[in-house]
């Protein structure tokens, strides 16, 4: 018994011994994201079920953090999204098992709403009956929309016949994720299927597909950087 004891101390220390900052922040993504399982949110629809790698890639930082790293022309991949959203959800377990084929160590994460799902980060427009900001967005928010612009789409509102509105101003959608390269932003995929029409749908092979596609054309990035010496 004692002998038994022992040995489980000795696992548990090798185990927590071996808990790296990286490991803790994939862990808390996970977490993060399971949470939510079947959860039923605020408007009566249930969360999509995923399963996240304990050895995945996104390590959550501040838009602070982002906005430094590229004043420091650093190379890194970002994800903007939240656990909250439906499309990020459908996306991410195939964002996980691409950007392990390509060896992409890191995916920095911005998240963008609270636990309410109103937004932190970034702004709002509403029809009121006019198209009028409602809420504005962090400083980061904009210095990310100037230094993103180039890959940026506009920013549409709709009104009650189904009709999009524009905004004047691009936005920063959830799923995006981006790849910077030096500071300068290379490439942006969102990384759903054009197939996919409901956020909830079930993920058919046709749609993996697609999504395998988008994030291999983002991911492989990775091996051109490393070639390039960035």
């Amino acid at each position: 018994m004692k002998k038994t004891l022992i040995a489980i101390l000795f696992i548990c220390v090798l185990f927590l011994s071996g808990c790296s900052k990286d490991n803790k922040a994939a862990l808390e993504f996970k977490n993060e994201y399971e949470s939510l399982n079947g959860v039923v949110n605020k408007s009566g629809k249930e969360h999509r079920n995923i399963t996240i790698d304990k050895d995945n890639q996104y390590v959550k930082v501040t838009p602070e953090k982002v906005v430094e790293m590229i004043n420091n022309k650093e190379t890194f991949f970002l994800y903007v999204g939240d656990s909250l959203c439906p499309w990020c959800r459908s996306v991410l377990e195939k964002s996980i098992e691409v950007a392990k084929k390509y060896k992409v160590e890191k995916i920095y994460y911005i998240e963008i709403w609270d636990d309410e799902g109103n937004e932190i980060f970034r702004d709002k427009y509403e029809l009121t009956p006019l198209v009028t900001k409602t809420k504005e967005g962090t400083k980061e928010y904009y210095t990310l929309l100037e230094k993103f612009d180039s890959v940026l789409s506009e920013y549409f509102v709709y009104d009650e016949e189904g009709h999009n509105i524009t905004t004047g101003e691009k936005r920063i959608y959830a799923p995006n994720y981006f790849f910077v390269r030096n500071g300068e932003v290379v490439k942006m995929v969102e990384g759903i299927s054009e197939k996919q029409s409901d956020s909830r749908e079930e993920l058919t092979e046709e749609i993996l597909k697609d999504e395998e596609e988008q994030f291999k054309s983002l991911f492989e990035l990775n091996n051109t950087c490393d070639n390039q010496g960035c």
